[in-house]
């Protein structure tokens, strides 16, 4: 029966009283502030006036997001991470600590900017793009990245323009307003810590939960208050096809949006979904695996036997990382080359008595004559 592991940042089993008092401010040490339920779980959230026994929990909020990390199927076996924060944060709250922690550091160490460089983060980036050519007709472009990640420079104001394409009066509000500074230099202006070179795009997915049942407690909310109560409780389990969905729709088309800029794209993912991935679709992460990176990559993380020995008052750190990289797309014909457009295709295709097996057992819904 699937159980949380992970609660507001420590394992459920530690009550030690840094723990304890941390919680109760449902502090979220991977990004040193409140709880955000990961960013997009505001449905999750908790309005303790309604809750009065999970309240004395909370004695100064009002409302909590269901803060579970990572939710642990069975017994003995890898916890899966459910919240991106659990995984990787550099947002704006993220302090140099969170900046230098292992998996950002394991992160920056495949992004190979050169020593000394000064970098700009930027979180939740929308770009969006119309294509005016003919001949891309309603051609359009419309993403947003998780994180941005470039070098910063000074740079002139004509070269700013040059940049960015859009015209002075535009670009000077746009960059006062989002905090950029300016130096006049015997009469030239510049701009300081302007993105400059190529891009890295950081794309965190984790998985998403099964939705759970409501009659038997399993749902999200009600798992994180019985669990906070010291209840038994029963977590939802792991809605492992969305997330292969969701990431199987962007991985090429940001990875090739990034090459396009001169960048590249990196995924940051948890081992065991990348092991589904190449368990359900023909992309066979193990031919792969590299050191360096390529126009496709995949970081991987893991909890290793971290997880089954966890330290009072510590976040359980992942054991390894595993990078996997290669070309977005095979040169094709006959000598057929593993790419990462292979996402896309299944592992393997049923025959067809296995279809009229299946035919066999429903009723025919409808019968038409031409």
């Amino acid at each position: 029966m699937p159980k949380i592991y992970e609660l507001l940042g420590y394992p459920i089993n530690d009550n030690s009283p840094q723990v304890v008092e941390s919680r109760k401010k449902a502090f979220c040490p991977f990004i040193s502030d409140t709880c955000d339920g990961g960013g997009n779980r505001f449905m999750s959230e908790i309005d303790l006036q309604e809750h009065p026994e999970l309240k004395a929990c909370f004695p100064d909020l009002t409302r909590v997001p269901s803060g579970v990390c990572s939710i642990q199927m069975s017994n003995n076996t890898p916890p899966w991470v459910i919240c991106p924060r659990r995984l990787l944060y550099a947002g704006r709250k993220a302090n140099d600590d969170i900046l230098r922690g292992e998996t950002q550091t394991a992160l920056l160490e495949k992004c190979d900017f050169p020593q000394g460089a000064k970098l700009g983060i930027w979180a939740e980036t929308k770009v969006k793009y119309a294509s005016t050519a003919e001949d891309e007709d309603n051609a359009a472009f419309d993403y947003t990245f998780d994180y941005i990640i470039m070098p910063l420079g000074r740079v002139t104001k004509a070269q700013a323009i040059a940049d960015s394409g859009l015209e002075w009066s535009v670009l000077q509000k746009n960059l006062r307003d989002s905090g950029h500074a300016f130096t006049n230099i015997d009469g030239e202006i510049y701009v300081e810590d302007f993105p400059v070179g190529a891009p890295t795009v950081i794309e965190v997915m984790t998985s998403s939960t099964s939705g759970g049942n409501k009659r038997k407690r399993s749902c999200i909310p009600q798992a994180f208050e019985d669990c906070m109560l010291g209840k038994s409780h029963s977590a939802p389990g792991i809605n492992y096809r969305q997330v292969w969905a969701r990431m199987a729709s962007q991985l090429i088309v940001k990875s090739q949006a990034a090459k396009s800029w001169g960048g590249k794209t990196i995924w940051v993912l948890q081992d065991l979904l990348a092991d589904y991935i190449s368990s359900s679709t023909a992309l066979d992460l193990r031919k792969f695996v590299a050191e360096h990176t390529d126009e496709v990559n995949i970081l991987a993380f893991s909890y290793g036997d971290n997880y089954k020995t966890p330290q009072d008052n510590k976040t359980v750190s992942f054991g390894h990382s595993i990078l996997y990289a290669g070309p977005i797309s095979s040169n094709g014909g006959e000598n057929h080359q593993p790419s990462f457009q292979d996402i896309v295709l299944a592992s393997v295709c049923p025959p067809r008595s296995v279809l009229i097996a299946a035919l066999s057992k429903k009723p025919i819904s409808n019968r038409i004559e031409l």
